[in-house]
């Protein structure tokens, strides 16, 4: 049975604002509920049982989901009228009574949630895979009535909501790797990582583990990681054990070894993990082979919203491919990605609100390049213009929320477009 401590309490005798409508607002908002506490929710888009604007009287306590930054007037708002701030993982991380891991990075940090949760039921263990993957971490705690002692969270953490924990605490936090990323939110690689660096400081007495990048970045900005904590990931020379699974090369590799890495610290037996490798799959939108057309593959990357996954999922092939990018910018050096990618493209077909700088800086670069209105287009082309054993791979690099709901729609429309193109010997 779910119960308030003492702190809490006088919080819950007024409503409860909830800060966004989302996945994590309403599961905020149903463990509130469980606590015999009233809720009302603020979201500008308004309807329903929907408040438009934000007035924090006749409030004491407020959860914000991860798109309301620590700066939005609505927060700034609660914070100057006395409210107690709380995001969804603090409210969760309240009543949970298991061991917390905690999993953040750049990239990865999905595929090294779900690895994670699957390793360990296959030892046995009560774990769950929570947080920003898609499952809301109140959400398993009313559904969970709290975890039992020796149950896991396994907790996937992005750097939105990072940045505002205050009662969060993990018993160990993995951070995959570093690089550019949503610095639309956070102005600068400097604030990012900060953000990402608080998950850290969560992890009172905790184990936590990094990969090259993360202490290079360290370096940088002046933080120092303790003794043993950094996992060389970089330039790792095969594992004969992981032969046959997603974990055989980069950039998976990444994620099994740091994955290994606290699995060791934890005592757990190192042949389970190995196991549960083997039978891995990743999910969706992840470097997906879609289909063989006429000798030519297509590949779905949906999932690749940022510079460090397009150059990730192009490392993966030996030759130039096809690439389709684009989409809805999240700052960063264009001319940099432009440059890094330009020797791995044979050719690039542009969507998206970012698709006419890309195009001037592609041709600046002298890579061959076509924008394009929108994916169907660029689907067309990529398939009038392959070759025999070319690669054609979806690998955005930006986010998808200017012509799609998200990366998944993005994918499945993707996956949609390649299956109905009419061709033989379509396998």
């Amino acid at each position: 049975m779910l119960s308030a401590p003492e702190f809490l309490k006088p919080l819950l005798t007024a409503p409860v604002a909830v800060l966004g409508t989302g996945v994590s607002g309403r599961s905020a908002a149903k463990l509130v509920k469980r606590l015999k506490g009233e809720v009302t929710f603020y979201d500008e888009k308004g309807g329903g049982d929907i408040v438009a604007q934000f007035k924090p009287s006749g409030h004491k306590l407020a959860i914000i989901s991860p798109g309301f930054s620590a700066n939005h007037p609505w927060v700034i708002a609660a914070r100057s009228a006395g409210l107690v701030i709380l995001n969804e993982l603090d409210l969760a991380s309240i009543f949970w009574r298991g061991e917390v891991v905690a999993v953040t990075g750049t990239n990865g940090k999905t595929t090294l949630t779900e690895f994670l949760t699957h390793a360990l039921k296959l030892a046995g263990k009560d774990a769950f895979a929570v947080g920003n993957i898609g499952q809301a971490f109140c959400e398993t705690v009313v559904e969970r009535e709290g975890g039992a002692p020796d149950s896991i969270a396994i907790c996937e953490v992005s750097s939105f909501q990072a940045e505002t924990l205050r009662y969060f605490r993990a018993d160990a936090a993995i951070w995959t790797n570093f690089a550019e990323d949503h610095l639309e939110r956070h102005g600068s690689m400097a604030s990012y990582f900060a953000a990402k660096w608080h998950l850290f400081e969560r992890t009172v007495g905790g184990v936590v583990f990094a990969g090259s990048s993360v202490q290079r970045a360290a370096e940088a900005y002046g933080q120092s990681l303790p003794e043993n904590a950094v996992i060389e990931t970089e330039d790792i020379a095969g594992d004969v054990l992981l032969r046959g699974t997603v974990f055989d090369d980069q950039p998976q590799r990444e994620n099994f070894l740091l994955a290994s890495a606290w699995w060791r610290a934890a005592g757990y037996r190192e042949p389970v993990l190995y196991a549960a490798a083997q039978n891995f799959t990743l999910g969706a939108h992840r470097l997906a082979k879609t289909a063989v057309i006429n000798t030519v593959t297509w590949w779905n990357d949906s999932k690749a919203t940022n510079f460090h996954a397009t150059e990730a999922a192009l490392s993966h092939f030996g030759a130039p491919v096809i690439l389709i990018a684009g989409g809805k910018s999240k700052g960063g050096d264009l001319a940099g990605f432009v440059r890094r990618i330009a020797g791995r493209v044979k050719q690039v077909l542009l969507i998206g609100e970012s698709r006419n700088i890309l195009a001037t800086l592609l041709g600046a670069a002298g890579v061959s390049h076509q924008v394009c209105e929108n994916l169907t287009q660029a689907v067309g082309l990529a398939y009038a213009r392959a070759e025999a054993s070319d690669n054609v791979l979806l690998s955005p690099g930006f986010s998808s929320l200017d012509q799609f709901e998200g990366y998944a729609d993005r994918g499945l429309k993707f996956e949609s477009l390649v299956k109905a193109l009419s061709v033989p010997n379509h396998s």
